[in-house]
């Protein structure tokens, strides 16, 4: 093979390659997909822990579906009201500020209230623990107490104290994360503005919850019967507070003989 041979192979080489690079411009500017800038503006704004609490799978999505779709400025729940402000900003809106939400977990059975069925000694977790038997209190409702919520949470917002897991509400961010993770599903959102909370939703009569924990709700109605509001009722054997008529006098933690309704700070 001479020289000029090894010229003509590399030219034909090189000229292809030229040929493709070219089409692949040409390619990548006739099916360029337009981005709005708008979405980029509002991914950097968002706080970018991508806890799914808007209803999407991220932050970027959550920019997207504001610009694409006219959804909803106040949708972050960690940015709150802040952050709801400057998207507005940015799609030239107003914007109210999301109601601040904290996650509750609905349980005083503590290690001292419950009668426990055996000792668990088995992998951590609330998860495996509830497939022995349903875990290891006799109370079917009771929270475990195996941190698969603190395990979860990002904003260090739960922990678990004497055997139940309990919420720092300033910290909680009402991601839903631990909602998700709760196999006895005990865990579900309260408005932060509301400062009574029942911690119990086992839906079995008072004389079956007196057999297993003595913080318990056995569905007296005493807190039913003492509201001026009308803002709490026994419902499946526990009770549950109506948090459009609740105006937080606390007469239902007074009322309350099982110490089951509390008031926070």
């Amino acid at each position: 093979m001479n020289f000029q041979s090894i010229l003509i192979a590399a030219a034909i080489v090189g000229g292809v390659g030229l040929l493709f690079g070219l089409i692949l411009s040409i390619a990548s500017f006739v099916f360029e997909v337009k981005t709005d800038e708008r979405t980029e503006k509002i991914t950097a704004v968002l706080p970018g822990a991508n806890c799914g609490a808007c209803g999407y799978a991220g932050c970027g999505a959550y920019a997207d579906a504001i610009v694409s779709n006219g959804d909803p400025v106040n949708k972050c729940v960690v940015g709150k009201g802040a952050v709801a402000e400057k998207i507005a900003e940015i799609m030239g809106a107003t914007a109210e500020a999301p109601e601040e939400k904290a996650a509750h977990v609905a349980c005083s059975g503590d290690c001292g209230s419950v009668v426990y069925k055996y000792d668990y000694d088995g992998k951590s977790g609330c998860i495996s623990q509830s497939r022995l038997a349903g875990g290891a209190k006799l109370c079917p409702s009771g929270c475990l107490g195996g941190g698969s919520c603190v395990d979860v949470c990002q904003f260090g917002a739960i922990s678990v104290k004497d055997g139940v897991a309990v919420v720092d509400e300033d910290k909680c961010t009402a991601c839903g994360q631990c909602i998700k993770v709760c196999p006895k599903h005990l865990i579900g959102f309260v408005p932060k503005k509301i400062k009574q909370r029942v911690n119990c939703q086992n839906p079995e009569t008072g004389q079956y919850v007196n057999k297993y924990c003595s913080s318990g709700c056995i569905g007296c109605k005493l807190c039913e019967k003492n509201c001026p509001f009308d803002a709490i009722h026994v419902e499946n054997n526990y009770a549950v507070i109506d948090y459009d008529k609740c105006k937080n006098c606390g007469l239902c933690v007074q009322k309350c003989p099982r110490k089951v309704i509390s008031k926070i700070s």
